[in-house]
């Protein structure tokens, strides 16, 4: 049997606990090697080695920390979600020290840093997007929420730099009632934001607010899941649909074709995800993902599992992901299980006894 490929997750968000059953289910073993700043994390839980890492380092710091660690604990593929972009600038230098990344380039990473830049990038692709406005201050925004009125649509932002859903608010010119205490309410007041954005730019002129305005669009959801090589050839997409609780696939061309656009104008390689909503029920790209989804793992239903493929590629290895089978019909939902955590207190450099997991530093 071939030595296992130790494969490195950095700091990564709680559902890739099931990127790691996948990578355990390849067909040449796979050591999974996993650090965080939380003992808590899931992910600690479920790879096969895990340790904490340093806090509050600087982009530049954690690439060196990230170099020694990939050289100390021999890492084959490190696939980064912690300062990304910085790491992919010295893939070269990770190279050197016998570690593949599997992660975009550098220049495909910085195109959607700001989801400012990301529309633009979208658009020159020749994907249709949303209408946007990138808001400022207290007039910028209301003439943004008073165009998107205008069409009869509901206005809603989210800063233009940050992941998932951090900071989406819907916008509303509703008074504030005691109703919107029950249950998850989302909405803010209009004049409410209006007023924060006067008196940021009044304390801190020299940092102006980037926020995102644009209208909220009709679901259902489609985030397509991409594979591509470092000659931005897109190797296999299947989209993901999700109304409520229930899930199901896609390979409509409509989702897919824009996909492979954007894979090809960008030269988004390795694991990426393209979301997508529906404006007038037409679909148009809400946002780009240059990280594995968190939801990749469910791609397995169909017989494909993208995250060892990622590690195939990395290691120089062009995999299979021809498939003969039909998504259509497929759906599903999610049921979570559990894992054992790590302890909350680590003595320093004392590796903690536990069944499943090794503590490494």
């Amino acid at each position: 049997m071939s030595a296992p490929v130790t494969v490195w997750l950095n700091r990564t968000y709680a559902e890739n606990v099931f990127f790691i059953e996948q990578l355990r289910a390849a067909p040449r073993p796979v050591r999974v090697h996993a650090t965080h700043v939380d003992p808590d994390s899931p992910v600690l839980a479920a790879a096969d080695t895990a340790g904490l890492e340093p806090a509050d380092l600087t982009p530049d710091a954690y690439v060196a920390y990230a170099l020694d660690h990939c050289a100390r604990h021999r890492v084959d593929v490190f696939v980064p979600r912690l300062h990304q972009l910085a790491i992919s600038l010295h893939r070269h230098e990770f190279e050197a020290v016998g570690t593949a990344l599997a992660c975009p380039p550098a220049t495909a990473i910085a195109a959607f840093e700001s989801k400012a830049d990301g529309y633009a990038a979208m658009t020159a692709a020749g994907l249709t997007t949303p209408p946007w406005w990138l808001v400022r201050t207290a007039g910028e925004l209301v003439d943004a929420v008073d165009r998107i009125e205008a069409d009869g649509l509901t206005a809603c932002l989210k800063p233009a730099s940050g992941a998932g859903g951090e900071g989406f608010r819907m916008l509303t010119r509703e008074p504030f009632g005691l109703h919107r205490l029950a249950g998850w309410d989302s909405r803010v007041q209009v004049d409410q934001v209006a007023a924060a954005l006067d008196r940021a730019a009044r304390e801190d002129p020299d940092t102006p607010a980037d926020l995102l305005v644009m209208p909220y669009l009709d679901g259902p959801e489609v985030s397509v899941d991409c594979l591509a090589d470092l000659d931005g050839t897109l190797l296999a997409a299947v989209g993901r649909s999700k109304h409520r609780r229930r899930r199901s696939f896609t390979t409509e061309p409509r989702y897919l074709e824009p996909a492979r656009r954007l894979i090809e104008a960008t030269g988004m390689a390795y694991l990426s995800n393209v979301q997508f909503r529906h404006l007038h029920g037409e679909p148009v790209v809400i946002d780009v993902n240059t990280r594995p989804s968190g939801g990749l793992y469910q791609l397995g239903l169909c017989g494909l599992n993208l995250p060892w493929n990622a590690v195939q590629l990395a290691l120089g290895e062009r995999p299979d992901t021809d498939w003969a089978g039909d998504a259509t019909g497929i759906e599903y939902t999610l049921v979570s299980g559990i894992q054992p955590v790590l302890p909350r207190q680590l003595p320093p450099l004392v590796p903690a006894a536990r069944p499943a997991v090794q503590l490494v530093y």
